[in-house]
């Protein structure tokens, strides 16, 4: 297995892992109605716009995608970043593979600049992001309006 940046050919193929996982991961702790909204916006074109302004890597065996992840400014802020689309292959979990993503991103310039990394948690992904060092933004532990958790971890610089 290897751990690079997305290449724009790629953005089908992650499309279609982004909507399996969904479809089979976090349908356990969501309505089924609210993920299939979710798998029409994860589209290709989707994966290219988020790619455009973050750092988008991609795990693959082979010709295989096997995970995603991408880091990016919190709001243009060059102090705070934020982590986006992590996902692995339900196929595919509990391999290491998540952890690989994430320490790609935390040794990404985005990461290593920033004092503070928000991230925009599915209820599906929070025990992972709090065995991976992050705790509930300002205490909340319940979704938002986004149906998120918003989790973060500070830096000391």
């Amino acid at each position: 297995m290897e751990i690079r940046r997305l290449m724009e050919e790629e953005a089908p193929q992650v499309s279609e892992l982004i909507r399996k996982t969904i479809r089979i991961s976090n349908t356990k702790d969501y309505p089924v109605e609210l993920m299939d909204r979710l798998i029409e916006i994860e589209t290709p074109e989707h994966v290219l716009e988020r790619a455009s302004w973050t750092h988008f890597y991609v795990v693959t065996d082979g010709d295989q995608i096997l995970g995603c992840g991408a880091i990016g400014p919190y709001w243009g802020k060059e102090d705070e970043s934020s982590l986006f689309t992590i996902f692995v292959d339900p196929d595919h979990q509990r391999k290491g593979i998540g952890r690989m993503i994430m320490d790609t991103l935390e040794q990404d310039e985005y990461f290593l600049r920033a004092k503070r990394i928000e991230i925009p948690a599915s209820i599906t992904g929070v025990p992972f992001y709090l065995k991976s060092g992050y705790h509930y933004k300002n205490g909340i532990s319940e979704p938002d309006e986004e149906h998120l958790i918003r989790m973060e971890k500070t830096r000391i610089l």
